[in-house]
């Protein structure tokens, strides 16, 4: 009999695209990662405790960048001084049908579950939505939006960092956690979801 192979695992680094974002979520760029964590814990002191409004905030510092830009300008043609470095404003093409095709794949993935649970009656992905929905409800009632983005910072900062470390004994512990939710799962399908009646294939003809 021949040895049984190992799946080779692959790494957290690997998983998150391998490129800048996965350096910045794992702090192998920590100065970018510092950066990102001053500045997105700044903006929700600014909007959330200070009482800081969004609109107010972008028009200040539009403002602020226009009027330096400007008078740079101005001091740069009086003094014979190079203008300011402005990159350029253009948005590439390729950019307008990858945002296009993501926003299309999402959007024929919503269409397929509604699909599945107005026509096909699927109860299980019924449950499923109804579920995740009352979850997003329940969590959005203990904080508000700028609060959960901010807290999802966080996590994206520090998640991917503490199972790159600890990688081997969480896989261990999510396998155990998933085996005893898949057999909660199935006895809950046996007891409550296989009696619940639904119209069989020869019934939707008929209708």
């Amino acid at each position: 009999m021949g040895e049984s192979v190992t799946p080779r695992r692959i790494s957290v680094h690997q998983a998150l695209g391998a490129g800048p974002v996965a350096d910045v979520l794992l702090w192998k760029r920590w100065y970018a990662s510092v950066g990102v964590l001053a500045s997105v814990t700044t903006l929700w002191i600014l909007f959330e405790k200070a009482g800081y409004n969004l609109l107010s905030f972008v028009a200040n510092v539009l403002f602020l960048l226009v009027v330096i830009l400007f008078f740079w300008a101005k001091s740069a043609s009086l003094l014979n001084r190079p203008l300011p470095p402005l990159p350029n404003l253009e948005i590439p093409e390729g950019i307008v049908p990858k945002a296009a095709g993501v926003i299309h794949v999402y959007a024929n993935y919503a269409l397929s579950i509604a699909h599945k649970i107005v026509i096909d009656k699927n109860l299980k992905v019924f449950l499923q939505v109804v579920s995740g929905l009352w979850v997003a409800s329940y969590i959005g009632s203990l904080c508000n939006f700028l609060t959960l983005v901010y807290i999802g910072v966080l996590l994206s900062l520090s998640v991917p960092l503490v199972y790159d470390k600890y990688q081997h004994p969480i896989d261990e512990k999510l396998c155990l956690a998933h085996k005893i939710i898949q057999a909660q799962y199935r006895k809950f399908d046996d007891a409550v979801l296989k009696k619940i009646p639904l119209p069989s294939n020869k019934e939707k003809k008929t209708q």
